[in-house]
């Protein structure tokens, strides 16, 4: 599947699409190792052909489309076929679904700062992007940690990491596809709501003026960032009560262009705003995640048939029901619309 030549604006409009109306991303990027592992804890053969086969489950989901705009799918995933010979990256385009494809190599020790990290992946980088474009991914996805604690995120670490983020979205767009930017300032601390909205307002501030820096199209990205809450070691008296929880937000593309040094606010942003996905939800199928847990451990029989994920067809269904219902859920809650009467089916 050869990729076009793609304008900023249809980049932009990728973008918009990949957040559209009550959509919201599906993460199967899972890596090869992680996948084993979760195949090894409910007892699934951990072979390629299993993998293939648990995700042909996924991309063959019923109706899938009306939830997931966008699929993020992992360096084998973009790869493999249905059992019939079908790409899956054509079974997603024929659904509706924009292909994605993880590109970051994970994250390492930052050299002289204990504790911190780094995320990897820039080395070779582009002749990469270039052939997934070719494959039909249409958006990438690069995700950086910051962690909070005493003295972190340094300067060092914020600096790193935005600066990589800054780098691997000017190649992404070179080569004709969205980046899905994601610092993610991690949950694990005894910090509150406030030095969590704190944290997240610098690493904004510096992702964005490297962003600037490196003459990205704003417009033509996906942000990916998390709520500002207290987390979770602090003592449940302390994460209650008012104002749980802030939304990092962001001024229009072209007020960030002329802030990109100052301090970013932390408010939840206006209808329209150039910075689309602070408020979409993304779906994860790890187990474990948010919707892994239902679709994962149904299909558990350990020998895998052709065409199916424990040589069970029923087991297939199960968990194709188990993805779409919690898929709609989330769309649901998206709406302010998710209750209780919506798992009594």
């Amino acid at each position: 599947m050869g990729g076009s030549a793609m304008t900023p604006q249809t980049l932009v409009a990728t973008a918009q699409a990949l957040v559209a109306g009550d959509k919201g991303l599906l993460a199967m990027d899972e890596s090869i190792p992680t996948c084993n592992e979760r195949f090894a804890a409910v007892g699934i053969a951990q072979t390629e052909g299993a993998r293939r086969a648990y995700r042909e489950m996924i991309v063959t989901t019923p109706g899938l489309g009306e939830c997931i705009s966008g699929a993020i799918l992992y360096d084998e995933t973009i790869r493999q076929h249905k059992a019939d010979g079908t790409p899956f990256v054509q079974v997603l385009t024929d659904a509706g679904i924009i292909v994605g494809i993880k590109v970051d190599t994970g994250k390492t020790d930052l050299a002289g700062h204990p504790g911190e990290h780094v995320t990897e992946g820039l080395d070779g980088l582009r002749h990469r992007l270039t052939e997934y474009s070719q494959m039909g991914a249409r958006f990438a996805k690069w995700r950086a940690v910051f962690d909070i604690g005493k003295g972190t995120p340094s300067v060092a670490c914020t600096d790193a990491n935005a600066s990589a983020l800054a780098r691997y979205a000017s190649l992404c767009q070179e080569a004709g596809l969205v980046p899905v930017v994601e610092p993610e300032v991690l949950m694990a601390g005894d910090h509150g709501l406030a030095r969590c909205a704190a944290v997240t307002a610098e690493v904004l501030r510096a992702v964005f003026a490297q962003l600037v820096g490196q003459g990205v199209v704003l417009e033509a990205i996906v942000l990916k960032t998390q709520y500002g809450a207290p987390r979770v070691e602090l003592p449940y008296s302390k994460r209650i009560g008012r104002g749980g929880r802030r939304h990092p937000g962001l001024p229009p593309a072209g007020r960030a262009r002329r802030r990109a040094g100052r301090r970013l606010p932390v408010r939840r942003p206006k209808r329209g705003t150039s910075f689309f996905p602070i408020e979409r939800f993304e779906y994860e199928v790890p187990v474990g995640r948010a919707l892994g847990v239902g679709v994962l451990v149904r299909p558990r029989h350990p020998a895998a048939g052709p065409g199916s994920l424990g040589g069970d067809d029923a087991n297939v269904k199960a968990a194709q029901e188990a993805l779409y219902h919690r898929a709609r859920c989330n769309q649901a809650a998206r709406h302010g619309q998710y209750g209780l009467a919506m798992e009594m089916r």
